[in-house]
């Protein structure tokens, strides 16, 4: 009779967990109806400094694969700045109604005070006063991302920290004051939700690039078409890629203030989120919860030995795993400690040591994946001894 009153549990179970499905309470749906916009811009024709060769292409390139992804794209190329200012206005009267934004800019950037600015292909900057009129600073497209988009995700990815000749004219205009000018863009505080990527790190120079992308677009074309990847881990090997691409003289920085994973793809996402949502509530609902905490009860007392082994084991597996997650966000966090040790070291020697500190922290997390591989390899084939040791129904029941 055993077998019978596992047999009737089993059934109970699979019946529940039918219930719970169809109530909303299995894998989220509504990842699949998830709206999102991004801005992608990319100039390269510069009429006052010597153009660039590769952001228009990393832009055309990135919104085609953003398209791919669901996204819709609002595409900007060779914007001078009534056309920047237009791009950006239109982007932020499609935000309010998008669970996810995005923004990429490709082009030259500079900093001034810590304060970013994009730089559009009219601009002069023949002194400080021209910043305002003749460039966007970054902070403002921030703050209409986030703006009014509470638990909405908002991604930033900006490649534009290349050796800008409108900097060093705006620096020469300036006189003793141009030591405001930093190199490359500053490090920019962001608000919960929001994570954003510089394709190097703050206050130093990114390359072009001799073929179609630049080392950071190419990179990040190449991750995100790979399914099945967060954003966190497809950034760490993105950083992998440019600091491959690039001898180690580039190392991509992001900081994240993001609650949740992002998967860019949308199936992805759908089977990576968690297996419970909020709950409806009433008589069914309330019938259904009583349900299942007595299949719990029931479970707990026809365990025997071998359940109780295999449950420990699989409890402690999952235990592991979250411990290398964690340490695997530790190891994020000491490479932005690093970088942002490394942006106000004035020993250039010293700074250029960082490549060597930061490469040895990314072999420990790959390292740390390869565990987190296996780990999820033994516990996949734990869950399926522990399905297949289930007892089954006698021939003719």
């Amino acid at each position: 009779m055993a077998w019978l009153r596992a047999s009737r549990l089993t059934s109970l179970t699979l019946m529940v967990v039918t219930g719970l499905a169809a109530i909303g309470l299995g894998p989220r749906a509504g990842a699949a109806a998830e709206s999102r916009i991004a801005l992608v811009i990319g100039n390269s024709a510069y009429a006052n400094a010597i153009p660039l060769t590769n952001p228009a292409n990393d832009a055309k390139d990135m919104a085609a694969s953003l398209e791919g992804l669901g996204f819709k794209v609002i595409l900007g190329l060779d914007l001078d700045k009534r056309a920047l200012d237009l791009k950006v206005r239109d982007y932020v009267r499609a935000l309010s109604g998008a669970d996810v934004a995005l923004f990429f800019y490709a082009g030259h950037g500079l900093q001034l005070g810590g304060q970013n600015y994009l730089v559009p292909i009219d601009a002069k900057l023949e002194g400080e006063r021209d910043l305002d009129f003749e460039a966007t600073r970054l902070d403002f497209v921030l703050r209409q991302m986030e703006l009014e988009r509470e638990s909405k995700t908002n991604l930033v990815f900006l490649d534009a920290c290349r050796d800008n000749p409108l900097a060093r004219n705006l620096a020469r205009s300036m006189g003793t004051r141009s030591a405001s000018i930093g190199q490359g863009l500053a490090q920019v505080q962001t608000g919960v939700g929001t994570f954003i990527t510089y394709s190097t790190q703050p206050g130093n120079v990114a390359l072009d690039g001799s073929g179609r992308n630049s080392p950071f677009a190419a990179a990040l074309l190449k991750r995100i078409a790979e399914p099945d990847r967060n954003l966190t881990s497809l950034m760490i090997d993105v950083r992998k890629d440019v600091l491959s691409a690039t001898g180690g003289k580039q190392v991509p920085w992001d900081h994240s203030s993001l609650t949740g994973d992002f998967y860019f793809h949308l199936a992805s996402a759908g089977a990576m989120a968690p297996k419970s949502a909020t709950q409806p509530q009433g008589p069914d609902m309330n019938a259904l919860q009583g349900r299942v905490r007595q299949l719990e009860d029931d479970l707990k007392k026809k365990t025997d030995s071998a359940d109780t082994t295999r449950a420990i084991t699989i409890a402690q597996t999952k235990a592991r795993i979250r411990q290398v997650e964690e340490e695997m966000r530790q190891d994020q966090q000491r490479i932005f400690d690093i970088q942002v040790r490394s942006s106000r070291e004035p020993d250039l020697q010293k700074r250029g040591n960082v490549s060597l500190e930061i490469g040895q922290v990314q072999m420990q997390m790959v390292r740390r994946g390869r565990e987190k591989q296996e780990l999820l390899r033994q516990l996949e084939e734990l869950e399926g001894k522990a399905a297949a040791a289930a007892p089954a129904p006698a021939p003719g029941k």
